[in-house]
């Protein structure tokens, strides 16, 4: 055990290296994480949370859902080609969890990638999820429509639909709806209440649409 710890720590101070010699995205916030990893490492078969600020800003989900082992490592303003590229070997296979939800796609199409650029992507990290945990079950948390980005409804609605496709006869593999959880009754439009201020990020009433969709998965 203390030489598990040790290794830890000396990956821990190799990253901090890494990070700031290549300039990496968002250093600060998996500088924090790693920093909280060296204090109460999370013990393996949780359920982890990743992807951006929608995960970051989720302020109460380790008590919505107390009786489970949740792990939250959203990075606010991330893409999901740095889940690939960069993030999993920080935040996602040190935990060896048991589940994985992912929220990623939106930043991109917001930053002018395609829909099928965040499913490509996607399904890079699914391979690499796959290879690494076999025995962990994957939840892709469908891209959400939000009213201050109303021009990319189109894009994103495809990036879930090519998910959704990509995922369907894949093991331990599982599509989240979140879009019509939050669309306004009779319509298939995001209600706007469920919004911030911002119209970007959920308020509390948000979250507990998907927290009723995710009660059940969460498990």
């Amino acid at each position: 055990m203390k030489l598990k710890l040790l290794l830890f720590l000396i990956g821990c101070a190799f990253a901090g290296n890494v990070f700031a010699q290549q300039g990496f995205p968002f250093d600060n916030e998996i500088r924090a994480f790693k920093h909280q990893d060296s204090v109460s490492f999370p013990k393996p078969n949780g359920i982890l949370f990743i992807g951006s600020s929608s995960i970051r800003l989720w302020s109460d989900l380790e008590q919505r859902f107390a009786d489970e082992p949740i792990i939250k490592r959203g990075v606010g303003g991330s893409e999901i080609w740095q889940l690939v590229d960069y993030y999993t070997p920080y935040i996602l296979f040190p935990y060896h969890p048991r589940k994985v939800f992912i929220y990623a796609g939106e930043n991109d199409i917001a930053g002018g990638k395609s829909a099928q650029s965040v499913a490509d992507n996607f399904a890079k990290l699914w391979v690499m999820i796959h290879e690494k945990l076999p025995k962990a079950e994957v939840y892709y948390m469908s891209i959400k429509p939000s009213p201050v980005r109303a021009k990319f409804y189109a894009e994103v609605y495809k990036a879930n639909d090519l998910i959704k496709t990509y995922l369907q006869n894949k093991p331990k593999s599982h599509y989240v709806d979140l879009v019509t959880a939050i669309y306004k009754p009779g319509t298939s439009m995001p209600d706007s209440s469920l919004f911030r201020g911002d119209y970007l990020h959920l308020n509390p009433k948000g979250y507990d649409k998907w927290q009723a969709v995710l009660q059940p998965l969460v498990k």
